[in-house]
C-alpha cells in the first residue's frame, strides 16, 4: 500500500527537501506541495492523502487553524513541523487534532519513520509533549470536564487511560497491569472507541480534561 502525503510549509527549500526524502521512499507518495495553511487545505480536500505533513507557523492561514480544519473534515492525519521543542503552539495544534509532531532538524530515517507511524493510526507523543499537556491543565483547570464522561470504559479501561496519560508506551502498560500487549492494544482500541478519540494525543487530553489524570499525581 502506497502513502499519500501532502508537504506543507512556507519555506521552498525545507518543504522541497522533506518531499524529495519522502518521495523517495517506495511505499510513500507526496501528492502535493504546499506552501501555507490555505493551500494546505485546499490540497487535501483535492488530493484525500493520508498524511499532511504541515508546518505550525505559515503566512495567510497557520498550521494550527489548517490542522482544525482538515481534521474536522478527513480521515487524513496531521503531522506538524515545528522549530523547537516546547513550541508554544504544540499544544493547540494537538488540541486541534494533529498526531504528533515533528522538529524541522529531524533525521531522515526518523521522517520517513514519523509518517509510517502516523499513517498506521499512532501517535508521535514525547515525554516533553506529555509534560507539556500536563502543564497547560495545571493552568487551565477551568478547562476540565466532569469525569462521568468516561462512565462509559470499564475499570480495566481507565486504567489503560491514565497509563497513556503518563506517557507509557503499550509494552511499560502491559508490565505495569501484568497483562500482554495484544491484550493493552484492545484496551487502547476500546478507549479510543469508545471516547470517540483520534489517537493517544486525544487521550491523553481527554484524561486530563476528565479529571482522570491529575497533575503531579
Amino acid at each position: 500500500m502506497t502513502l499519500r502525503v501532502v508537504v506543507a510549509d512556507d519555506q521552498e527549500l525545507v518543504r522541497g527537501g522533506f518531499a524529495m526524502i519522502l518521495d523517495a521512499q517506495p511505499d510513500i507518495d507526496v501528492v502535493a506541495e504546499a506552501g501555507d495553511g490555505a493551500e494546505a487545505v485546499a490540497a487535501v480536500r483535492e488530493h484525500t492523502p493520508d498524511v499532511l505533513l504541515l508546518d505550525i507557523r505559515m503566512p495567510r492561514m497557520d498550521g494550527i487553524e489548517a490542522a482544525r480544519i482538515v481534521c474536522a473534515e478527513s480521515g487524513c492525519r496531521v503531522l506538524m513541523l515545528t522549530t523547537f521543542d516546547l513550541d508554544d503552539y504544540v499544544f493547540d495544534a494537538l488540541r486541534a487534532g494533529a498526531s504528533g509532531f515533528l522538529l524541522k532538524d529531524v533525521r531522515r530515517d526518523e521522517l520517513v519513520n514519523a509518517v509510517r507511524v502516523v499513517a498506521a493510526g499512532e501517535s508521535l507523543l514525547s515525554p516533553a509533549v506529555t509534560g507539556k499537556l500536563i502543564a497547560e491543565f495545571t493552568k487551565r483547570p477551568a478547562a476540565r470536564t466532569p469525569v462521568a464522561t468516561l462512565d462509559v470504559l470499564t475499570a480495566r479501561e481507565r486504567e489503560t487511560l491514565l497509563l497513556i496519560a503518563r506517557g507509557l508506551s503499550n509494552a511499560e502498560i502491559a508490565a505495569a497491569m501484568v497483562v500482554s500487549e495484544h491484550t493493552v492494544k484492545t484496551h487502547v482500541s476500546n478507549v479510543l472507541s469508545k471516547l470517540g478519540l483520534r489517537d493517544r494525543v486525544q487521550a491523553v487530553i481527554a484524561a486530563y480534561e476528565s479529571g482522570l489524570a491529575v497533575p503531579g499525581a
